[in-house]
């Protein structure tokens, strides 16, 4: 029996040192794009925090503000409807909690970004752990660990030569966060905590099924524990965990039944041993999984939030951009690390890859969410493979060679962190709000009860549940109910396009206590706040305006 050596699972506390000097390293430089966008913000401009993906992190810190606000239930301020409240995105309720007024805002932005860097942390020192289970060498460890948190795919050739839109689609490494792992890192932290409480499942889930000395009732409840924080983080990882933990428990029982009776004697107990340690812990995430499943089935915001929450994979050929690079060294890895360790064990990382096509193209709304963490097994390979070929001293130049077609993983990487550097120098929409813009969200901070609903053009209704605890009619592409058919009512609104008539039973339908509206725009088009009877001037700052409701349309 092939048998795996003690020292590959054997993390030293040099080691440990060693990752947590280079990962608090790496998220420094990631923060350095952050640090540029404060300094460039003044009398005119405010910084959101972010430097990608504005639209979704302004909903991070509108998520942070109810919690601020006293909320445990997750409740989108990005819609009108009613909703009943979810357990959803509880890290950001919870690190809400920590602030408190004056400067909310800024506080919330500061722990967001403190929870980026700890999430980031872990995820690295669980992405070694992982790869510890597979590399003897320190050196390979190190490598892969790198790889997997700075390396991309050869998307950059595409932006290089002007082909951002091959296929109609970015390349995967600048907006798919679960394709590789810089995004994560770079502003994403719950997709960062999810993926180091998964590795960390998969390591104990791996490590203790081969270990028999190993105390089972007290992994089964280490790895439940961990399969409830990925679900906690992000519930779609905590079902692509049970997908890829099933598969491979299939998989090697059939591979295994085929095999002499000698190999089925000694590899049997093993994969026995993981089914009670995978059953056994899925008692702990399953009643918050099943209750994640009723409410999103039952309740009818949530199945309307769920229809038009739609994450695509793109062509196929964008994948084999992003994994060609690496593909032909994995696929020797997993030769070499059949021939190193036992089957079960072999077996794990080649089926969790071979699993990519299916999972990225599953009949499913979030579809290109399921290949979350294949990077991480196809870098684990690339490294079995260099660590196990031993060639002639005369073609050791070879070996070179293939690492440092790696170096051609990391041009993507780059790209990204010097593009938020220019982002952050330059203050212009969405990564900066006028300031005018936000003096008129603080005031409404101030006057409006908790959740009232205000209308104001999309953009504005985006940033303004970020700085005041309040809703918008739309404001966030899937948290929006109906977004599609209530974008052009919203610009036909401030248009003017509408009837007075169809303005009011817009209003009263949507609950609309508030609007705000660009002041200039709003003189050029004939509005007239104290005519219509609609409106009243309640504050201005600059071109920006806002105005209440007037009592008459809610008697």
């Amino acid at each position: 029996m092939r048998a795996v050596p003690g020292n590959f699972f054997i993390v030293t506390s040099d080691e440990r040192r060693w990752v947590l000097r280079t990962a608090l390293l790496i998220l420094a430089l990631t923060s350095l794009p952050y640090l540029v966008g404060y300094a460039s913000q003044g009398a005119e401009w405010r910084f959101t925090g972010f430097v990608f993906g504005v639209e979704d992190g302004n909903s991070y810190i509108a998520k942070m503000l109810r919690g601020s606000a006293g909320d445990w239930l997750f409740e989108t301020p990005y819609t009108s409807q009613p909703q009943s409240g979810v357990v959803a995105f509880l890290p950001y309720l919870l690190l809400g909690k920590l602030a408190a007024p004056p400067a909310l805002h800024e506080q919330l932005v500061v722990l967001y970004h403190l929870f980026r860097i700890g999430a980031g942390v872990l995820c690295l020192l669980a992405t070694y752990d992982f790869i510890a289970l597979f590399c003897r060498r320190i050196i390979y460890r190190r490598f892969g660990m790198l790889l997997t948190a700075l390396g991309g795919g050869l998307g950059w050739i595409l932006v290089l030569f002007g082909k951002s839109q091959w296929l109609d689609s970015l390349p995967l490494e600048f907006y798919s966060p679960e394709t590789f792992g810089f995004l994560s890192l770079y502003g994403i932290p719950h997709l960062a905590l999810a993926r180091a409480a998964l590795l960390w499942a998969l390591t104990v889930y791996l490590r203790c099924s081969m270990d028999e000395a190993v105390d089972l009732r007290h992994s089964s409840l280490l790895l439940g524990v961990l399969w409830l924080m990925v679900a906690l983080a992000q519930p779609i990882s905590a079902v692509v965990l049970g997908i890829i933990i099933g598969l491979h428990s299939v998989v090697s029982l059939l591979w295994l039944s085929r095999r002499e009776r000698t190999m089925q004697t000694q590899e049997m107990p093993i994969w026995k041993r993981s089914i009670r340690l995978g059953m056994t812990a899925l008692i702990v995430p399953v009643p918050f999984l099943l209750y994640n499943l009723v409410s999103f089935a039952r309740d009818p915001f949530l199945r309307a939030w769920t229809a038009q929450n739609i994450i695509r994979s793109p062509h196929p050929a964008h994948y084999l951009m992003a994994y060609g690079l690496v593909l032909p060294c994995a696929a020797l890895g997993a030769v070499y690390l059949y021939r190193r360790v036992a089957t079960w064990l072999a077996l794990y990382l080649p089926v969790w890859v071979c699993s990519l096509p299916f999972l990225a193209y599953a009949p499913f709304n979030l579809q290109r969410r399921l290949p979350e963490g294949i990077w991480v097994a196809l870098v684990g390979l690339c490294m079995v493979a260099l660590e196990s070929w031993k060639p002639p001293t005369q073609v050791q130049q070879l070996k070179s060679a293939l690492i440092g077609v790696f170096i051609l993983a990391f041009p993507s990487t780059i790209l990204l962190w010097v593009g938020g550097f220019l982002t952050a120098l330059r203050p212009v929409e969405p990564v900066f709000r006028p300031a005018d813009e936000v003096e008129v969200f603080m005031f409404l901070g101030k006057v409006a009860r908790s959740q009232e609903t205000v209308l104001a053009p999309y953009s504005t209704s985006n940033a303004l549940p970020a700085w005041a605890p309040v809703r918008v009619v739309v404001g966030h592409g899937p948290e929006s109910v109906d977004a599609a058919q209530l974008k052009p009512q919203i610009e036909a609104f401030f248009e003017l396009k509408m009837a007075e008539a169809d303005m009011v039973a817009f209003l009263k339908e949507h609950g609309v206590r508030y609007v705000i509206w660009n002041e200039e725009e709003a003189e050029a088009q004939g509005l007239r706040s104290d005519g219509s009877g609609i409106f009243s001037l309640l504050h201005r700052a600059g071109s920006y305006a806002l105005y209440q409701v007037t009592t008459q349309i809610y008697p």
